[in-house]
């Protein structure tokens, strides 16, 4: 195969001295590490977390630190290629940013400049990376190529800014026309592809950047191949045609594909790109694509460190001392450093790795290993260990690394470890949650240990470290326990007695059930999300030990004989222990038996003295309440006064006391609720007497008989409020969780019958106190309501009634707006029941008296019209059933009627006969059947009267003459309409009529109430009175052509059975019976009475 300097059998000189590296990832070489863990046995590192592994010192030394400033500078003055868009480009703010982390003065600073400015320039190299291309021309008859790059540095003969191939003469051997054969380079050749990758990387000397350029030729390697092999491999005319122009160029010459040509000066420090080939005629303007990567390196750095020190040490001890000063830094600010290098830092740490040509990976290492020292020394975000654990891991290959690095990178794993277990054994005095971001803090520190563990570089270097949950479990474990005897001691009394020593117990309990609170809300989350631990019940168990063993060493010390004072330390320790116990976990969830089971028991002695502060505390607040009250009510909606207030509260503190004890044993604790329930009733009675004593002594003092009412007012609220308070106490009390537990161990019922006794006989007896002060109240109002309504009567006949009613409602007014004011809606309302039961009793007095008189019936109609307004008040007094008693309704119903006109009682008379026809059934008398009509363009009434049946034989023929007569009543809705008769039929019980009559009538008055159609079936006696048969009453409203003011259609048949009027008789006759000086009243009771002395005569017969 022929090259493309035409020597097939040998290499050319310029490829003897090329430098090249290929990339082998999974066999690179780097600078060792130190060594710094002495290994256990060959080729296994030592992981041992039982010593303590000091961490390195991120300080050093004056004469490390004058080399790791030259060595910056050194990089900072030796600065090759264009900087990067988000980097410092001017190196004077490099310099000083350098002085500054150093912490050198202007003096030192510029002698060490002087001196680094003096050493020897580094070489320079470029490292080239021809990594692929895509898209290149197909040369061969195949429509494929064989390519292959020619590439090098063409130093002396600058390429014009922005130039393009077309400004110079364009050629096609670029490399070999330029650059001497010696510093030419050759990648592989790649066959058959238009998509070639190399991955070859080459090192490139050169002098001055400002005159150098690289070049890049790419070739399509030929072969000498007859025409016939040729002609087999073609596949279409485009190949046909290639194989022509095969012919007409020398055998074995290699095909140009492309070139590129870069000026180093405008290349940055490090490069990525892809770059167009450019072509050399015009032929086929788009050649492809060539990926490159570029890097300006340093080969021997006159610096003392480089020359002493391997160039990863180097750049580690740089980061270190850069990174310590960014923290600090921050910290002089008051800020905390967020992990973010300055841009001035970056920019040097950045320059520093290029020209030392350090890799992703151990630039990864060094900073790993600077961040965990410098986290074990300064405080900045553990998250910034994430980063180069993630970069190790997936770069992580153990045979890359020499002993001595395998060393030094597992004593960072244990010392990071070891200290991060020790802030994990501290961490509520290292996170405290008054600072905000702890919780992340610690989340951050327990997620790099996490990755940490599951790094595989930590498998390999530390295989004999316990599980991380295993070593977080033990930490906390004895974290817990250091944390509890710190707190004891600092919460240590410093006067030696029960009393203090109780107080100090009382206080190291609170603040463990606050840290189990907060390990509960806060911390177990974090140890569980992140390590699966579950926090809160390891410290719960650990802790109830300790509490427990102190607790009972106290009561024990305490003894049987409790004073009041120290009773109410034993109760608050006892609270404290409760809240502490409910903390923990449910009796399932356990394994065994707890310290704390049953510590109540601890507790027995003080019960006594318990109950009595209680109720000592209670009555005092409540004497002292009363005593200073002025029975003034506290606002418009509270009407109660002061001390109702505080025996509120009072009850509510009991009841606080009664729920904070909640005593375990069930027997015990229904003695304790009896005890509890028999006090607050007592303390109920003993208030009720000592505020109608506080009434009494301030109602002395006053003249004013208003104050007195007011203060009688607020004493009854007052009572009311505490009925409401008392009828809560099963609730706060918790009467029913009660009940079943101490089922097992009382009696049915008997807890039912000693606390509900007790309860309701104070209720009771609070009631009588309550009825007793409403009545008081009542009595005052009673004698006024009972004037103004005899007052009523007696007004001139010529005053209205509206008016005449006036003065009653106006003192009504005025007294319920009164009462309504300084009384609770409870006692408000009893009052207004007394009064109304009383006004009614009135009223129903003054009726009897003025039966006789149709104005005083009316006066006192309207006034209970009114006065039912009044009690209502529109939904605020009595309710509508409340008001509505039997005795109103009767009173209303008879004030209607005597207070109603004669001819109003004649209608009301008539509808009661309409209501009687329309709820009979029965034809024991027999019945008429009608066909009635109204003809509304005539005004004309036709009643067709078809027949009767089954009249009773009022003859002694046994049979009847019968006859009907029909009227329109009221006589006085139509007084010009005379009756009207049918023929008389003789002997006939079943007459058939078969008549019509009609009655001019407009269609108004047969609308009225009462109006109807009188059909009065009679027994024709030639010698006396025709006897009665029954009436039958019909509806004038229901007639057919009345209510919708249209012709009617087809009219049916109705069917009326005969009735007789009310033996007893009737209370509206009675009433216009009394009025005598009314004749048409007097005509129209004779005429009635007349019909119903003519039914009295003619009774049913037995069985009929």
């Amino acid at each position: 195969m022929a090259t493309p300097l035409n020597h097939p059998q040998r290499r050319p000189p310029l490829f003897r001295r090329a430098i090249k590296i290929r990339h082998r990832k999974a066999h690179e070489v780097q600078d060792p590490l130190p060594q710094t863990v002495q290994e256990v046995g060959p080729g296994t590192p030592r992981f041992d977390l039982v010593p303590q592994v000091e961490p390195p010192s991120h300080h050093f030394s004056s004469e490390e630190r004058a080399l790791l400033y030259e060595e910056a500078l050194y990089t900072v003055l030796h600065r090759v290629g264009q900087p990067e868009p988000s980097h410092v480009s001017e190196a004077s703010e490099l310099l000083r940013y350098l002085q500054e982390a150093f912490h050198l003065d202007p003096e030192e600073h510029q002698q060490m400049l002087q001196q680094t400015q003096q050493l020897e320039k580094p070489m320079l190299f470029l490292k080239a990376t021809v990594k692929q291309a895509k898209g290149i021309l197909g040369k061969d008859v195949s429509g494929f190529s064989d390519p292959y790059c020619l590439l090098g540095i063409e130093q002396g003969v600058g390429v014009p800014a922005g130039s393009s191939p077309a400004a110079r003469q364009r050629q096609k051997a670029v490399v070999r026309d330029t650059i001497p054969e010696e510093q030419t380079h050759r990648t592989q050749v790649i066959t058959q592809t238009l998509n070639p990758v190399w991955d070859e990387t080459f090192i490139l000397e050169f002098k001055d950047i400002t005159s150098a350029s690289f070049h890049l030729d790419m070739w399509d390697l030929d072969t000498v191949e007859s025409v016939r092999q040729k002609l087999g491999e073609l596949t279409d005319l485009h190949g046909l045609r290639r194989i022509l122009k095969e012919v007409r160029k020398d055998k074995g010459q290699d095909d140009f594909l492309g070139s590129l040509v870069l000026r180093l000066q405008d290349l940055r420090s490090r490069e990525d790109q892809w770059y167009p080939l450019e072509p050399c005629t015009e032929t086929y303007p788009d050649r492809g694509q060539c990926h490159l990567q570029f890097q300006f390196i340093h080969k021997r750095r006159a610096t003392r460190a480089s020359r002493s020190q391997p160039s990863y040490t180097v750049h580690l001890h740089l980061l270190q001392q850069l990174v310590s000063h960014e923290v600090t830094r921050h910290q002089a600010g008051s800020t905390s450093w967020d992990g973010a290098l300055s841009t001035q830092a970056a920019t040097i740490l950045f320059l520093h790795a290029t020209q030392k040509d350090l890799s992703d990976f151990h630039q990864s290492m060094a900073q790993w290993l600077a961040y965990s020292r410098l986290y074990q020394s300064l405080e900045f975000p553990s998250s910034c260990l994430l980063h180069p654990i993630t970069s190790i891991e997936y770069q992580w290959i153990q045979g890359r690394l020499k002993e001595e690095q395998l060393e030094e990178l597992a004593t960072s794993f244990s010392s990071l470890l070891t200290y991060g277990l020790s802030l994990i054994r501290r961490f509520r005095s290292v996170f405290p949650l008054s600072v905000t971001d702890s919780p992340a803090r610690l989340q951050s520190l327990l997620r790099v240990l996490v990755q940490m563990c599951k790094m595989k570089a930590f498998g390999e270097l530390c295989p004999e470290s316990p599980s991380l949950p295993q070593l977080v479990k033990e930490a906390l474990r004895i974290g817990t326990v250091e944390w509890f005897h710190l707190k004891q001691q600092h919460h240590q009394p410093m006067v030696q007695g029960l009393l203090e020593a109780g107080k100090a117990l009382l206080s190291l309990v609170q603040d463990i059930t606050g840290d189990l609170h907060q390990c509960r809300r806060t911390w177990n989350k974090i140890f569980h999300n992140v390590l699966k631990i579950d926090l809160f019940p390891m410290a719960f168990l650990e802790l109830q030990w300790l509490v427990a063993k102190r607790v009972q060493d106290h009561t024990e010390a305490v003894g049987k004989l409790v004073s009041p004072e120290m009773g109410e330390g034993l109760f608050q320790l006892y609270i404290s222990l409760k809240e502490f116990c409910q903390l923990g976990p449910s009796p399932s969830e356990t394994d065994g038996v707890l310290a704390l089971d049953g510590f109540h028991r601890w507790f027995q002695p003080a019960i006594p003295s318990w109950l009595q502060k209680t109720y000592s505390v209670a009555l005092a607040r409540v004497q002292r309440a009363v005593q200073m009250d002025e029975l003034v009510p506290l606002g418009e909606l509270t009407k109660h006064s002061t001390s109702a207030v505080d025996l509120s509260t009072c009850f509510v503190q009991i009841s606080q006391t009664a729920q904070q004890l909640d005593w375990p044993d069930p027997e015990e604790a229904f003695m304790i609720t009896v005890k509890f329930v028999e006090d607050t009733c007592r303390l109920a009675l003993v208030y009720c007497s000592l505020i109608k004593a506080r009434a009494q002594e301030l109602s002395a003092c006053q003249k004013d008989q208003g104050q007195a009412a007011n203060m009688l007012c607020v004493v009854v609220n007052d009572m009311e409020q505490l009925r409401l308070v008392m009828g809560r106490l099963p609730t706060q009390l918790a009467w029913e969780a009660l009940e079943q537990r101490v089922g097992a161990v009382l009696e049915e019922g008997q807890l039912r019958h000693t606390l509900h006794a007790q309860l309701q006989g104070a209720l009771a007896g609070l009631g009588h106190e309550i009825r007793t002060g409403v009545c008081t109240l009542a009595k005052q109002l009673e004698v006024g309501i009972a004037k103004h309504i005899q007052k009523l009567l007696g007004v001139r006949e010529s005053v209205l009634p509206e008016d005449a009613i006036l003065p009653l409602m106006k003192f009504l007014m005025v007294e319920l707006c009164y009462m309504n004011t300084n009384l609770v809606q409870e006692n408000f309302s009893s009052l207004l029941t007394l009064l109304w039961t009383h006004t009614l009793t009135v009223l129903a007095e003054a009726a009897a008296s003025q039966r006789n008189s149709q104005l005083a019936s009316n006066r006192l109609k309207i006034a209970l019209q009114n006065l039912e307004v009044c009690f209502h008040a529109e939904g605020c007094g009595l309710p509508s059933e409340a008001l509505h008693t039997a005795t109103f309704q009767a009173l209303q119903q008879d004030l209607a009627l005597q207070a109603a006109s004669s001819r109003q009682l004649i209608q009301k008379y008539f509808c009661s006969r309409l209501e009687q026809q329309a709820e009979t059934t029965s034809e024991e008398l027999g019945v008429v059947t009608v066909k009635a009509s109204y003809l509304p363009s005539e005004q004309k009434l036709r009643v067709e009267l078809l027949s009767a049946s089954s009249l009773l034989p009022l003859d002694s023929n046994g049979s009847s003459d019968p006859f009907v007569q029909l009227t329109l009543e009221p006589r006085h809705v139509f007084p010009e309409l005379a009756p009207r008769e049918t023929q008389k039929h003789k002997k006939d019980l079943h007459p058939l009529f078969d008549e019509t009559f009609e009655f001019l009538v407009p269609a108004e008055p047969c609308q009225e109430e009462g109006a109807c159609l009188l059909l009065t079936v009679l027994d024709h006696d030639t010698l006396g009175t025709d006897d009665l048969e029954g009436e039958a009453f019909l509806p004038l409203r229901s007639v057919p052509g009345l209510p919708e003011d249209k012709e009617p259609g087809e009219v049916p048949q109705t069917r009326l059975p005969l009735i007789y009027p009310a033996p007893n008789g009737d209370p509206i006759l009675q009433l216009l019976e009394n009025r005598k000086g009314d004749r048409e009243a007097q005509a129209f009771v004779r005429a009635r009475r007349q019909r119903a002395k003519q039914a009295a005569q003619h009774a049913l017969r037995p069985g009929r």
